[in-house]
């Protein structure tokens, strides 16, 4: 069964976008908001990720590397300077794009299992990933004009 794949990939997925929603809140905590909110987006990271422990444990998961490659390459360290805000915050879009079609995918093959609990938590993790694809992109364009247009 390939969903223990799957599983896996979500499960550390939303460890790493925790960890990178924790770099981005420390490095630009002189932004008004980022770092509560960029705080407050890895708990529910790190909430999906408790919230997967049982099916990860109940399918054998896998633990592919692929999130980890993912996080390595767009957080190498932090950035300075005016678009450093604009591409971590799009980076973290990437991140979380991610696990959205993660959520997705896992979401038709517990239809095709028939597992009620693990729909009822793809569908949580659905929403919650959905708002913070939303917050992120409402973000960036906040952040565009001032990192692209006015000068350091």
């Amino acid at each position: 069964m390939h969903l223990a794949h799957y599983l896996g990939l979500l499960h550390r997925s939303q460890a790493n976008l925790a960890s990178a929603f924790r770099e981005v809140a420390a490095a630009h905590a002189d932004e008004p908001d980022i770092e509560h909110l960029c705080l407050r987006q890895a708990a529910i990271c790190d909430t999906h990720a408790e919230r997967l422990h049982p099916f990860a444990e109940r399918y054998a998961e896998e633990a592919p590397r692929e999130p980890d490659r993912l996080h390595s390459t767009l957080f190498s360290g932090t950035r300075t300077g005016g678009i450093a805000l604009l591409r971590d915050l799009q980076d973290l879009y990437l991140m979380a794009s991610e696990c959205d079609i993660c959520w997705t995918v896992i979401g038709q093959a517990a239809y095709g299992a028939r597992d009620r609990d693990l729909l009822a938590t793809v569908r949580d993790g659905e929403g919650e990933t959905a708002a913070q694809l939303t917050w992120l992109r409402s973000r960036m364009k906040q952040a565009a004009p001032q990192a692209l247009v006015v000068a350091d």
